[in-house]
């Protein structure tokens, strides 16, 4: 009999796969549980899929190589898939492959296995990690395998005494992580619902949230948060504080419709409190402290970066090189940002910086102006000056061609 490793969450996905690995493949199941924050109970996670029927399991508490290894980079790139999804769960399954990878090696395992669907994009993220760091393991995909309906796979379960966390009322499947929490399933996949009270866990609804706004200075060096209001915390502190704050003030939902990598459309829920202040003070103080020329250039390859991080291709060539790039930009990304929150809304309200590129002086109409205005029409005349030479020939043009 083989074995395989299984990336578990204990919830209704992987619990089924424990069962049906051994059913369909005769392969003893090892489960591994990685703790990539706001989870609560691992324990009761590592202690039911011994109870389903796995031959082992374990909990990798992962959170703070999470948010130093995958979060902080994808940050100093500002990464939003289309515009405004944080790539939260995206960051997080590269590492989870990696750490199972690591797990079946040491197990002497066959294969790997993960409980993500064929339309959905975990399991290019899953497979291509292992294709690229543990080619010698099998990948194992049981929900691309089998033809169960989500209502014919909690029928599975409960016919097999497996315990899950979802039933046919209330049919939400959920990915959680320090950079946010996902929801998909019911009435989620119809684009005209409103998302439902019950879905969100994370965030108050902003109707709800304290009248009075919350102010939150944010410490960064060299475009790493590593303070609020003054009090330092590690990498993986630091967001789940800021995540408790900001939910309390209803910051952080994102309802979208997003084009997956398999191309087909999917309405997607997240709330990612920490993530939304955290990205808009980093814009904020990258606006502060880089040059012009280098912050427009900058928003390109972060385009780019964030598809790399939601493409699966976390190991690749090309997210390597842009990560040299990202971390030469923010070597003078050190500073405060003050952010003001409020029933849903956060902005910057002030941010200053040893490196500020700001210069009073040359910005104020007061007295104390040092710009010398003379100069603008000098330039104005240059920087137009081949514009204006061809537009002169292009008119030209015209009249020869006029009938």
């Amino acid at each position: 009999m083989g074995k395989a490793v299984l990336a578990y969450s204990g919830g209704l996905d992987t619990s089924v796969c424990v069962r049906w690995i051994k059913e369909k493949y005769d392969m003893d199941v090892y489960a591994v549980a990685i703790d990539l924050g706001e989870e609560a109970d691992y324990e009761g996670i590592r202690q039911k899929a011994l109870d389903i029927g796995a031959i082992g399991a374990e909990v990798i508490d992962a959170k703070e190589e999470f948010a130093r290894e995958f979060v902080f980079p994808a940050l100093k790139a500002n990464a939003c898939y289309e515009d405004r999804y944080p790539v939260s769960t995206s960051l997080g399954r590269p590492l989870i492959a990696k750490l199972v990878g690591e797990v079946a090696v040491r197990q002497k395992a066959d294969a790997v296995a993960h409980g993500s669907t064929g339309k959905g994009n975990d399991q290019v993220r899953f497979e291509v990690t292992w294709a690229c760091l543990f080619p010698q393991l099998r990948p194992i995909a049981p929900i691309r395998e089998w033809s169960m309906s989500r209502e014919e796979e909690i029928d599975y379960a409960k016919k097999h005494g497996i315990p899950v966390p979802v039933d046919k009322k209330s049919p939400y499947s959920y990915d959680t992580n320090l950079w946010g929490k996902s929801a998909e399933a019911g009435p989620l996949e119809d684009p005209w619902t409103e998302p439902p009270a019950d879905v969100h866990q994370w965030t108050k609804d902003p109707d709800a949230a304290p009248d009075e706004p919350a102010y939150v200075e944010i410490g960064f060096e060299k475009g790493e948060p590593v303070s609020l209001d003054g009090d330092g915390a590690s990498p993986a502190d630091l967001i789940t504080r800021l995540n408790a704050l900001a939910g309390e003030h209803g910051v952080g939902r994102i309802d979208m419709m997003e084009n997956r990598l398999v191309g087909i459309k999917s309405r997607e829920t997240y709330e990612c409190p920490a993530a939304v202040v955290l990205l808009a003070a980093h814009r904020d103080l990258e606006s502060l402290c880089l040059e012009r020329e280098l912050a427009h250039y900058k928003r390109l390859l972060e385009i780019k970066y964030a598809e790399l991080v939601y493409y699966g291709l976390w190991y690749g060539p090309l997210r390597r090189a842009l990560d040299a790039f990202m971390e030469d930009t923010q070597q003078t990304v050190t500073g405060t940002v003050r952010m003001k929150l409020h029933k849903g809304n956060c902005l910057a309200v002030g941010r200053r910086s040893p490196y500020s590129l700001y210069s009073y002086e040359l910005a104020t109409y007061d007295k104390e102006d040092r710009f010398d205005q003379a100069r603008a029409e000098g330039f104005i005349r240059l920087w137009g000056l081949s514009s204006q030479i061809a537009e002169q020939v292009r008119r030209e043009a015209e009249k020869e061609q006029a009938p």
